[in-house]
């Protein structure tokens, strides 16, 4: 119910003067601001309505300034059937709109479909070894939707990342094993391969499909286990003896 409550504040300062289009906002007032656009990024995946939106808003404003509520705590069980009705039907649509492009994709030259749905597309053939499920990988990857918007990107980042391949989403544990040590490929993933109906953070809404320019680095080694420290000798320990040298018997001379 917070997230709702909250979620609705970049709604409603983009109805007052201090608009960022139209007036510069002073540190505080862009923190806001950022507050507002933060928050609301976590619900744009349930396609409200502006009808359903204005409600939102007046949940929120009236409660900062202290009204009494229209709606008691009893709706907080209603409000999760609500959403869950919202978010199936936001899934639905991601997953349509994906078909033309997932069909598109496994057209493209040297596609294959694995059996899970992944499209794998080579992209430059590697002449290392290739890593298994158990493995950890190095990788540089540019993550995008099926429009191109990125989401993320190790590679505009700069820094590889290193992780076990089987830790990741299932596209990826699938898709990696099929590339060799400095090979490039493409990797197009149907939400069910990917973070599924449930979405990740925000950032990635629920039935998305994801798109990744992979590039295997390497196969990164297991660290060597360091071989113990050799016990010193206990100080109570009786010390060895020395042996007295043994004499030799003196040469008899000959005359």
């Amino acid at each position: 119910m917070k997230k709702i409550l909250l979620a609705v504040f970049a709604c409603f300062m983009a109805g007052t003067a201090l608009a960022a289009d139209n007036t510069d906002l002073t540190e505080d007032q862009k923190t806001l601001y950022f507050l507002g656009k933060a928050v609301s990024s976590k619900i744009k995946q349930f396609d409200f309505t502006p009808e359903e939106t204005k409600y939102i808003v007046m949940g929120f404003s009236e409660s900062l300034e202290g009204k009494p509520a229209k709606a008691d705590d009893s709706y907080g069980m209603k409000l999760n059937e609500y959403l869950a009705k919202k978010q199936e039907a936001a899934v639905a649509k991601q997953k349509e709109a994906a078909k033309p492009f997932l069909e598109k994709m496994a057209k493209e030259k040297g596609a294959k479909t694995l059996p899970s749905g992944v499209i794998y597309i080579p992209v430059k053939e590697g002449k290392g070894a290739s890593p298994k499920a158990s493995d950890m990988v190095k990788v540089h990857y540019h993550g995008t939707f099926p429009d191109g918007k990125v989401f993320d990107s190790s590679v505009e980042r700069g820094t590889p990342a290193e992780f076990p391949l089987n830790g990741v989403i299932p596209c990826w544990t699938e898709g990696v094993q099929k590339m060799k040590v400095g090979g490039k490929a493409k990797l197009v993933c149907p939400s069910d391969t990917a973070y599924g109906d449930q979405g990740a953070g925000g950032a990635i809404p629920g039935g998305a499909t994801l798109v990744f320019d992979v590039e295997l680095l390497d196969i990164v080694k297991p660290e060597a286990p360091a071989k113990p420290a050799a016990k010193p000798a206990k100080k109570d320990a009786p010390k060895a003896e020395a042996k007295p040298a043994e004499a030799k018997p003196a040469e008899t001379k000959k005359n």
